[in-house]
């Protein structure tokens, strides 16, 4: 999709960059769409030997189109959201991502499925879910303890405040932290580096390095999702929803 996804080869690097400036990089149904269906054919595709995930110096994504999310939530794990997360787990090509300014809930939860992240100095991460009476993604609720440790991903995930780049570093999440104008740079020619890399050796280590954790992982990731929609239909979101469109503040102390 030219335009709100940006899709362009560099050499045998498929870059995927998110271009919806006006509305922060959130994500709709038919970006999800469009991003699943690169992630898949860059699988068949013997010229494409790594992807590299972006959005712009000012924004990676806010995560979903809350808009969209709140009229027309998703109905079952069939829906674009869960199908953009089963292939990037699927992927069995290298993913790097290059991340500037805000990157929220599925902008950070699917870096845990990246093999190099590179960040700007300025990047702010957060994890939302409980905010908006929801439960995390992506597996996340896996991945970030094991990446992070327990204190610091209940942190993140209980109480949703915004974290910087140098934490995320220190965290696991980031492989190295730059400038906002040298991120994509270095990410690219990192991707470059990793596709001039013998590809079937490639392929076999990152399999050796997702296998201990590879059926967890797509144990939770349906569990999640499941949680999730159960989530959507709650009151406690329906009142989060209702304070976003408002612009108001939720009050949750009604509830048990």
């Amino acid at each position: 999709m030219q335009g709100e996804i940006r899709i362009s080869r560099e050499q045998a690097v498929l870059c995927l960059r998110v271009h919806r400036p006006g509305r922060r990089n959130a994500l709709t149904n038919e970006l999800y769409g469009a991003l699943t269906d690169a992630i898949l054919g860059a699988q068949d595709d013997p010229a494409v030997r790594v992807l590299l995930i972006t959005g712009g110096e000012d924004c990676f994504t806010a995560g979903n189109d809350l808009g969209e999310f709140a009229a027309g939530p998703p109905a079952d794990t069939d829906a674009p959201v869960f199908r953009f997360l089963s292939a990037l787990v699927a992927c069995e090509k290298p993913l790097v991502a290059a991340v500037c300014g805000v990157a929220v809930g599925i902008g950070t939860t699917l870096l845990c499925h990246c093999d190099l992240v590179y960040a700007a100095q300025d990047a702010r991460f957060q994890l939302p879910f409980v905010s908006l009476g929801l439960c995390p993604e992506a597996a996340s609720s896996l991945l970030l303890p094991r990446l992070a440790g327990h204190a610091r991903a209940s942190e993140w995930l209980l109480l949703g405040e915004p974290f910087g780049a140098a934490a995320a570093q220190a965290a696991g999440l980031v492989n190295e932290v730059l400038p906002a104008g040298e991120v994509l740079p270095r990410a690219l020619a990192r991707a470059q580096q990793l596709a001039r890399q013998p590809p079937a050796a490639v392929r076999l280590t990152r399999q050796l390095l997702k296998a201990a954790d590879r059926a967890a992982v797509e144990r939770t990731l349906g569990i999640e999702a499941q949680a999730f929609l159960g989530r959507l239909a709650s009151p406690e979101a329906a009142e989060a929803f209702a304070a976003f469109a408002e612009k108001r503040a939720p009050d949750f102390s009604r509830f048990d």
